[in-house]
């Protein structure tokens, strides 16, 4: 059971979830239906699941050889890829008949999308072929914002629309700061991505420019959506924190490749908990512009 369960990859899951119930609060100007954020966290889960099962099925021949992901069970042959091919299937089904059913059919198309779009955009066309991978292979983790509003409102509006942007930005910075630390792991298995064909440097630049321009798109929030001071308070403040520790890293790169000197998982850490902190806001306004 807890191969099956390491294949869905629950700390991406955990991320996921984190920027879909809060714009479900958002959504709703309040505390959502509680029912409704049962369902959809459950066909998230399962929909999020599914996408990482296939993901783990294609890459398990450079899974195998790379340090951060040989201990999945296909590398070790815990799961034999027909019977982690199944799960995938199953956990995709039961997502969307659980969104379709529980939620609404705007929100299951939008799931099947995003599974459809990591599992063939990313992880079967882009990956392996371009230093763009991350950047547009990660529309599909942008997705989650779009399925939380659709799951309280049953349509889209500009408001999801800038959340979604403020994720694809983010991705890259966070991204590129764990591939800094695992580069000559991608390096050995071919996988180009931007650290492993880029000096130290070039990477630092590019993750700061990607920086500035997430902290911007957050900020776009409060006039499109209307919010309340405490959004683009609380934005600017984590947004200052992510830019001083993206300059920080990027500085530490100059003259230098060595990742004892750089430590890019200082800013991976930090990304993780500025999404969190910022999808955070985003549920807490409207409970106290009411």
């Amino acid at each position: 059971m807890a191969a099956y369960v390491g294949l869905t990859k629950p700390r991406v899951i955990e991320l996921l979830l984190l920027t879909t119930v809060p714009v479900m609060f958002y959504a709703a100007r309040g505390v959502p239906d509680l029912g409704l954020v049962v369902w959809t966290v459950l066909g998230g889960t399962f929909s999020a699941g599914s996408a990482s099962v296939f993901n783990c099925v294609y890459d398990r021949d450079i899974d195998e050889q790379m340090r951060r992901t040989r201990r999945r069970a296909l590398p070790r042959h815990i799961v034999s890829p027909r019977a982690a091919l199944v799960f995938g299937f199953v956990l995709g089904i039961l997502s969307t008949v659980i969104l379709y059913l529980g939620v609404n059919p705007l929100s299951a198309l939008l799931s099947v999308t995003a599974i459809a779009f990591y599992v063939f955009g990313y992880t079967m066309l882009l990956k392996r072929r371009t230093t763009q991978n991350i950047v547009w292979g990660g529309i599909a983790g942008c997705f989650p914002t779009l399925i939380g509003w659709t799951a309280v409102t049953g349509s889209l509006s500009w408001t999801p629309v800038v959340l979604f942007m403020v994720v694809f930005f983010w991705t890259p910075p966070h991204t590129w700061a764990l591939a800094l630390r695992y580069r000559e792991d991608y390096a050995n298995v071919d996988v180009p991505m931007l650290p492993v064909v880029k000096p130290a440097a070039e990477v630092g630049r590019q993750i700061v420019i990607y920086s500035w321009v997430m902290v911007a798109t957050s900020l776009l929030l409060w006039p499109v959506a209307d919010t309340s001071l405490f959004y683009p308070v609380a934005a600017a403040v984590l947004g200052g924190v992510f830019l001083v520790q993206a300059h920080r890293m990027w500085d530490r790169t100059k003259g230098t490749e060595n990742l004892a000197v750089i430590q890019p998982m200082q800013l991976f850490h930090t990304s993780n908990l500025y999404l969190s902190l910022l999808f955070v806001a985003v549920a807490i306004d409207p409970l106290i512009s009411r």
